[in-house]
């Protein structure tokens, strides 16, 4: 199971828990806290009735007075009020009175009148000084007919004279009850929504962010240019880093360690020479062979700097693994100067030259590295171009790439030759001398266009030879 995928499902199940617990706490206390407001409400009303009432208990005119006909006018009354949303329509509060001994002596509902009330907990207790409070169901099998008693003792100088209670229903409740609850689902599992949508993206940006330190990991093990991945700030930032700076020792000793075995292996033949010569040189000799061991001497030296030179400028780019500027080259002006910097050896050949290339072309990279990998390709090509023959640049835009055909007219590269011919040190043999170059041009050329994104090609064609480069343009 991939690692996003757990994260996810961790965190999920902490999610789903913990809301669950939540939700269920405060589910349970919404009927209970509403029940406990709604009783406060009584225990104000039944107070304010008891002082209202008073005198007409003490009296005893209490069924004489107008109190019956107003109770039945507050029964009939229809508020037409909306509460938050919800009708209210008809008023739910049963108000009845009990004197000394417990017996009702008004009942706003007209049910009890003269009934014996002096056990029901509201009548009882407070006639015994105590705050008394009941629910009794109207229903004894309807858990929802329960009814709320909030009792008030009626008082005369101290002495309690009788009862008033006030009761309410409690589905009368109910609707606000439910509306509180499945508001309180709504929200919560809006949040539970919003937080598995979080988990969700936190779970695939770790995940993508991992699976790029992989793939970058990976594409370092196979020996394959990667660009390291960047991240701001954090534990990954650091193991980023970390990873990149092994990366760096391990490629750098390695790379060392390569490059010092092959100078040493390129360099013996040349050191070799110039040595002979020079052992020669120090018997006496007749001038002619004096000049020609001097001319290997010379030409010997000049082979191993050349050598040193192309092993550094290949080394400073197989290192990189990302350029480090990214501008538009005009390819004109670009080929234009490396033709004058070749002009002596293209006159000295007569090589005829033929360039296609719109004055709006530029590529988009590193202006140093191109020119330099345009530079070896145009070198190489002089190499194999006969005396009088034709060397053609073609660049034409594919897209979002330009096409950079080069035809030298040469002999067919043999079909042996073909596949090794971006080898570091490998070399075919130059048709006027016989001698081979440092085998590091076409290589180089190879790392250039890798590092900008683009594909090389070399093949025979009808005629000579063809180096094609895709490379982005602007």
């Amino acid at each position: 199971m991939p690692l996003g995928v757990r994260i996810f499902l961790v965190y999920a199940l902490f999610i789903g828990l913990t809301s669950y617990f939540v939700l269920n706490t405060v589910m349970e206390e919404i009927r209970p806290g509403v029940r406990q407001s709604t009783e406060e409400t009584l225990v104000d009303t039944a107070n304010l009735m008891a002082e209202i009432l008073r005198d007409d208990v003490k009296a005893g005119t209490l069924g004489q007075s107008r109190w019956p006909q107003l109770l039945k006018a507050y029964g009939d009354r229809q508020p037409a009020a909306s509460i938050w949303g919800l009708a209210k329509n008809q008023v739910n509060h049963r108000i009845y009175v009990t004197d000394a001994q417990g017996i009702v002596l008004l009942d706003s509902s007209g049910l009890a009148l003269g009934q014996d009330y002096s056990r029901w907990n509201d009548v009882y207790l407070t006639l015994r000084g105590e705050y008394g409070a009941r629910s009794t169901r109207s229903d004894a099998h309807d858990s929802t007919s329960s009814v709320m008693h909030v009792g008030a003792p009626i008082r005369d100088n101290g002495r309690i004279i009788g009862v008033v209670t006030v009761a309410k229903p409690n589905s009368s409740l109910q609707p606000y009850i439910d509306r509180t609850e499945r508001r309180l689902l709504w929200y919560g599992a809006a949040l539970i929504g919003l937080g598995l949508l979080f988990g969700a993206l936190l779970s695939w940006w770790l995940s993508r962010s991992l699976r790029r330190l992989t793939a970058y990991a990976q594409a370092v093990s196979e020996g394959r240019r990667a660009q390291v991945p960047h991240y701001r700030g954090g534990e990954l930032a650091q193991l980023s880093s970390a990873v990149e700076h092994m990366r760096t020792q391990l490629e750098g000793k390695a790379y060392v360690e390569r490059y010092v075995h092959t100078l040493t292996h390129e360099l013996k033949s040349p050191l070799a020479a110039i040595r002979g010569a020079a052992e020669l040189l120090q018997g006496d000799m007749p001038v002619a062979a004096q000049q020609r061991f001097v001319s290997n001497i010379d030409s010997e030296s000049a082979r191993m700097q050349q050598l040193i030179e192309r092993l550094l400028n290949l080394a400073l780019v197989e290192q990189r693994q990302g350029l480090e500027e990214r501008v538009a080259v005009p390819l004109a002006p670009l080929w234009e100067q490396l033709l004058s910097a070749q002009s002596a050896r293209i006159e000295a050949r007569q090589v005829r030259i033929e360039h296609t290339i719109a004055p709006d072309l530029a590529l988009i990279g590193e202006p140093f590295l191109l020119r330099q990998a345009l530079g070896n390709l145009l070198e190489n090509a002089l190499d194999f171009t006969p005396r009088g023959g034709l060397l053609r640049l073609q660049a034409q835009r594919r897209g979002e790439q330009v096409e950079v055909a080069l035809f030298n007219q040469a002999a067919a590269i043999p079909d042996y030759a073909l596949p090794r011919l971006c080898e570091r040190f490998y070399s075919l043999p130059r048709p006027d001398s016989g001698r081979k170059s440092t085998g590091l041009g076409l290589n180089f050329v190879e790392e250039v266009v890798q590092l900008h994104s683009g594909r090389m090609s070399i093949g025979n064609v009808e005629g000579g030879v063809q180096v094609t480069l895709l490379l982005p343009c602007q």
